[in-house]
């Protein structure tokens, strides 16, 4: 198996390109991050070559503060473009592999109809990159409007676009709905990529309610073999929190 350190929770303190190369030296496969774009480019670009690792996505800009995402609110279609614009283009210039497309705040029809618009421009303009969309947990973001896999799994269908996808997020899932590994299975035709931390408390996948060696196997069965998103809330310093990936690599050798 294969990670990815999510930079947007780990190794919060360093800059981003030095955060990449922590990344590296902790061993992980590839990196990815929330929203890069106080840092040129071209500097993560140098950091990505520097260590080999791929950079797998981004997401678009929040918004003004209070905002999370923008693409499902009628009144910031323009601002809404001009995001994704902005995050396909530093996509390009980094090689990042997928854009988030973040919905907002947001409800009803209406709402609906903005955002499949929106990503119907996204997947449009998306060159190599995947679109992803992710149903966020009622308790961490309410009023969020993507908010189950099933929300999820209709507006790709209806998008109908090869190139958008479901970012599925085991703590999200549980939190909001529980059974991964059965959503894991009904949705993996789906699924774009895969984030993991425990519930309910965003830890370090090693605890909590939902039982990771369940979700290692189900993902292994499945033949995932991409790298598995690590986005998590440490407990004071990253490099501290990563016995989990520890033993894991211990496990694949024995």
């Amino acid at each position: 198996m294969r990670f990815s350190a999510n930079l947007g929770f780990l190794w919060t303190e360093m800059a981003l390109p030095e955060a990449i190369v922590a990344a590296a030296q902790a061993g992980f496969d590839a990196v990815e991050c929330h929203w890069p774009y106080d840092v040129a480019p071209t500097t993560v670009k140098a950091a990505l070559r520097e260590t080999g690792l791929p950079m797998l996505g981004l997401n678009t800009r929040r918004g003004n503060p209070g905002d999370n995402g923008l693409s499902a609110l009628p009144d910031r279609v323009k601002e809404a473009r001009a995001a994704i614009d902005e995050a396909l283009a530093y996509a390009q210039e980094t090689e990042t592999q997928a854009v988030h497309v973040m919905a907002g705040f947001a409800e009803g029809s209406k709402a609906r109809d903005i955002f499949l618009e929106a990503l119907r421009y996204a997947c449009d303009h998306a060159g190599p990159c995947t679109i992803l969309i992710e149903p966020l947990n009622r308790f961490d973001a309410p009023g969020y409007f993507l908010q189950t896999t099933g929300q999820a799994a209709a507006i790709i269908n209806d998008v109908g676009a090869p190139n958008l996808k479901l970012m599925f997020d085991c703590y999200h899932v549980q939190r909001t709905e529980g059974d991964v590994v059965a959503r894991l299975e009904e949705l993996l035709p789906m699924i774009g990529h895969v984030q993991v931390a425990s519930a309910p408390d965003r830890g370090p996948p090693d605890h909590g309610d939902l039982e990771y060696a369940q979700v290692w196997k189900a993902l292994k069965r499945l033949g995932w073999d991409r790298p598995i998103g690590a986005e998590y809330t440490p407990i004071g310093q990253t490099s501290a929190s990563l016995d989990w990936l520890a033993a894991l690599r211990a496990a694949a050798l024995d």
